[in-house]
């Protein structure tokens, strides 16, 4: 009986660290895995984003169902004094940016920065000048299949009369405080940003300036890319048929040249 209580007792304490250890590797997990998450949150607050283009209006730079990362750190800066030390970068013109849309609840937009604040910006025949030089613009493209729109092609306009009804309410009051001798005078602060499609971009002469504030980062790279059609997205019934087809046709709808394209 003592020899079979002392094999019980060894028994036990052979079990006590094996169970000790297991508990150990169950808290590991667990505090990587709380790790991994802040680190997750921590990233997609305040470094990189995922961003979908929904949208012709950044043709043939960025393309419908291209999926881009988008840099959030790198236009952080806003001034302070410890601004110097970090990676921070002023937003320049030609600059690709995501923003949050002036006017109502809608999701981020993305466009081209035109003009920067005290620039002058004026479009002459679908020229753009900025401060009477005549901007390189390699990436625009122009429709030859779209008629002559004398309010699109001809920024900004010379009285209200030539404003079109597609252009934003608070935008058409608030214009011609910007216009002087015939260009718009972009405040501080405050950015002219227009889509390379030209003829096919709601853009700044439709809605204003985008606001510094509103700007939420560059994108960096195509990770992703896929064929879509504009807008199959924007509601539930369109949105899960889309994504059922993209799923049964992926090998073949994806565009594998453009996978970690850089963005310019």
């Amino acid at each position: 009986m003592a020899s079979e209580h002392v094999q019980g007792v060894r028994a036990r304490e052979a079990v006590a660290p094996r169970e000790e250890a297991h508990r150990a590797t169950v808290r590991e997990y667990i505090e990587s895995l709380l790790v991994t998450v802040i680190l997750a949150l921590f990233g997609t607050t305040f470094i990189v984003q995922a961003f979908k283009i929904p949208s012709q209006s950044m043709e043939p730079t960025l393309l419908v169902g291209d999926h881009l990362l988008v840099n959030k750190f790198i236009v952080g800066g806003r001034g302070n004094w410890y601004d110097h030390f970090l990676p921070y970068r002023e937003i320049a013109r030609g600059n690709i940016i995501i923003f949050k849309y002036p006017f109502g609840d809608h999701p981020y937009y993305v466009k081209r920065v035109i003009g920067l604040p005290g620039d002058r910006v004026k479009i002459v025949d679908q020229q753009v000048y900025v401060n009477d030089r005549r901007l390189n613009e390699p990436y625009a493209v122009h429709n030859p299949t779209f008629s002559y729109d004398p309010y699109r092609d001809n920024f900004p306009p010379h009285s209200p009369a030539d404003l079109e009804p597609g252009v934003q309410s608070d935008w058409a009051d608030d214009m011609f405080n910007y216009i002087h001798d015939g260009e718009l005078l972009i405040p501080a602060g405050k950015y002219f940003a227009m889509g390379d499609n030209r003829e096919n971009s709601a853009d700044s002469r439709y809605w204003g300036f985008v606001d510094r504030d509103a700007i939420l980062g560059r994108p960096l790279v195509i990770y992703w890319s896929v064929e879509g059609e504009e807008g199959t997205d924007r509601n539930l019934n369109s949105w899960f048929y889309n994504l059922v087809d993209t799923v049964l046709h992926l090998p073949s709808r994806t565009r594998w040249s453009r996978m970690l394209h850089e963005i310019h």
